[in-house]
């Protein structure tokens, strides 16, 4: 081990400083990095787009085996993407790919996608399970003997996992998904894995005409166009990776005409919304039983971070007494079954960020960890348990 020579990993600019962001602070050299997402969410866009920086010093090879040459020509026009550095190549056989890259000797190979190349070794059809792991360990080798950097563009099924074997995460350095409502312009680059930096960092990006434009400040991205003065809606601030994030969340509560009140949840997990209700009716003195809920999370952002519970809480809680929340306040906490509110982590930052984008109210557990500098300006209500929160804003 103390043999073994370490330093700072070579690593260069995408182009695009949210997908550095996700990445750890660009891409690195000799690595493999796997793209998912669904149909049409726009993989192969982002790909594109980056070459346009990146060939400006970096040769690349575009491999492509769901479009011919000529489609990618026409949607690099589209998104005035050109260099005499990007190289096109319209194969799904491996070995020709192989063939391409000893020949080329680029510095950076695109994959769209790996479903598609299939290898003469293998006598199963393109994108079963042995194809999928065959050519994935045939592109890391590249990858890793050559110091070329690998971008593979990988489908994902029904349940929203990228197709193949599981093992295929397992091989490459980073895994990365692109998320997002097709019906909706915003779309979120999320690190699942990254052997080179921090995981669960997003990077946000608006869907135009002109392909992808990068969103610096999702926060005010997510709150544009927010209602004044509507029951059933709360802001509230999560932490994805290390940025802060403010996210409205919508709720709406009706009496139900069916024995079995109904329950959906988009953006919000279900078995915690449910824990939440359960919680609110509990002990909160809500009559929820008879009632059906629906939870939303404006923007296509996915909250799975207990912080967000005081939110839902309380946009349910308005929208069950048709009373709204303050426009210029945001909650932060985790409710407990217990009806109790908990502390959560890099509080701080939070509340800074919820300044910065001008609310004046913040409704936080008691108890807090650690020194708290609280933003001038920021009025800070601070409640033991759920009834206090709900008696002191709705």
């Amino acid at each position: 081990m103390t043999e073994v020579e370490s330093g700072d990993e070579l690593r260069f600019a995408t182009g695009m400083s949210e997908l550095d962001r996700v990445l750890g602070g660009g891409a690195v050299k000799g690595s493999l990095v796997l793209l998912g997402g669904a149909p049409g969410i726009g993989k192969s866009t982002l790909m594109l787009q980056i070459c346009q920086q990146m060939c400006k010093t970096c040769k690349i090879l575009y491999v492509s085996g769901e479009e011919s040459a000529r489609q990618i020509k026409l949607r690099a026009e589209r998104l005035n993407v050109s260099g005499d550095n990007l190289y096109l190549l319209a194969e799904t056989d491996l070995d020709r790919v192989q063939e391409a890259v000893h020949q080329l000797q680029p510095d950076v190979l695109i994959v769209d996608s790996i479903q598609t190349l299939y290898s003469g070794e293998q006598t199963t059809s393109p994108g079963s399970v042995g194809q999928v792991k065959e050519c994935t360990m045939t592109l890391m080798q590249l990858a890793k003997g050559e110091g070329l950097t690998v971008f593979v563009i990988g489908h994902i099924n029904k349940e929203g996992s990228i197709a193949g074997p599981k093992v295929l995460e397992h091989m490459v350095d980073c895994v990365l998904y692109f998320e997002g409502e097709q019906q909706m312009s915003y779309r979120i680059l999320r690190a699942a894995k990254n052997r080179f930096g921090a995981t669960n960092e997003i990077g946000v990006f608006e869907m135009q005409d002109g392909g992808l434009i990068e969103v610096p400040n999702p926060s005010e991205a997510l709150l544009e166009g927010r209602p004044v003065n509507a029951p059933g809606s709360c802001v509230t601030c999560v932490m994805e990776g290390a940025r802060p994030v403010l996210a409205e969340v919508q709720a709406l509560v009706v009496p139900s005409n069916f024995g079995n009140p109904r329950r959906t949840s988009n953006g919000f997990d279900y078995n915690r919304a449910m824990l939440v209700l359960a919680v609110l009716e509990k002990r909160g003195g809500l009559l929820l039983g008879n009632c059906d809920a629906y939870i939303n999370v404006i923007g296509g952002l996915s909250l799975d971070e207990p912080a967000a519970d005081l939110a839902l809480m309380i946009a349910l809680a308005s929208s069950f007494r048709d009373k709204p929340v303050p426009g210029d306040l945001v909650a932060v906490g985790e409710v407990g079954l217990t009806g109790e509110l908990r502390s959560v982590n890099c509080l701080g930052q939070r509340l800074s960020e919820v300044r910065r984008l001008g609310f004046t109210k913040c409704i936080v557990p008691s108890r807090s960890s650690g020194k708290l500098i609280v933003p001038e300006g920021l009025e800070l209500i601070r409640v033991d348990n759920i009834r206090q929160a709900l008696a002191a804003i709705v």
